[in-house]
């Protein structure tokens, strides 16, 4: 583990999240939709399930994917301060739903998009902290702007989960055959 299980699953949810909006598709257009998101990724506290709640999220994705490219330290702090300050955040160790100690830091009353920037946040802080900015990276399939958190050991991982790194492989297969 390359971080603490919070922060992993923190980045793996702003991975998703900003992912939600494709290049030809965005599939976080519905409450609905957004309540998917929600549920399978177990956020917990308040919910309004209505039209601003939902503005609220899709309008943090492009700030989530500036902070996942930015490859500055000081760029990204700059930036997590920032989202830390707009929700005034106030960290504290809590135990729920299965989950033992964390960080939260943002009331369970917070709005959804608030909770979700300050645990995207916090999960980015541990990665500035670190020096594992290069763990946040861009798809490196054709055509594919996805982003991706390498939390492998060895640093390996290049591609999204969509599938890109199984087409790239069908088509380095294809080329070595057509060589043949």
């Amino acid at each position: 583990m390359v971080f603490a299980r919070d922060t992993e699953v923190a980045l793996a949810t702003a991975v998703s999240l900003v992912n939600t909006r494709g290049r030809d598709e965005d599939r976080l257009t519905t409450a609905a939709e957004l309540d998917e998101f929600v549920a399978g990724w177990e956020f917990t506290g308040a919910r309004t399930h209505d039209a601003v709640e939902l503005a609220a999220v899709r309008d943090l994705r492009p700030v989530l994917r500036r902070l996942w490219t930015a490859g500055d330290p000081d760029v990204v702090a700059a930036g997590v301060n920032a989202l830390l300050a707009e929700a005034g955040a106030l960290p504290q160790l809590v135990r729920h739903d299965g989950w033992d100690w964390h960080l939260h830091a943002t009331p369970q009353h917070a709005p959804l998009a608030t909770r979700m920037a300050v645990e995207a946040a916090m999960a980015l802080a541990d990665v500035v902290r670190a020096g594992e900015l290069d763990r946040l990276r861009v798809c490196a399939g054709e055509d594919c702007a996805d982003l991706v958190v390498d939390l492998s050991r060895n640093r390996s991982r290049r591609y999204c989960d969509s599938g890109c790194g199984n087409r790239a492989n069908v088509a380095a297969y294809r080329a070595r055959r057509a060589v043949h």
